[in-house]
């Protein structure tokens, strides 16, 4: 179907995820994975919430951004 998304939501608990320049830094990594329609930074809980159109993008190209910051991914949950 023309103009459909096949958006999916998923939430990261991100070790090292602690400060506003370390947030900055996950936001523009998952930012620049091709698919994504919004990300959001939670510095109190440590998590990193992102949804994407998973027909440009998987879960994995998100934890492989985070990965290549020297970050490690605590947990992860589909909303």
């Amino acid at each position: 179907m023309k103009g459909r998304e096949d958006v999916e939501q998923w939430k990261m608990i991100v070790s090292g995820l602690d400060s506003q320049e370390s947030g900055e830094k996950i936001l523009q990594a998952l930012e620049s994975v091709w698919g994504i329609n919004k990300a959001e930074i939670d510095i109190k809980h440590r998590e990193a919430s992102f949804s994407y159109d998973s027909r440009m993008a998987s879960r994995q190209d998100f934890e492989q951004a985070i990965l290549d910051l020297g970050y490690e991914i605590e947990s992860n949950d589909q909303q």
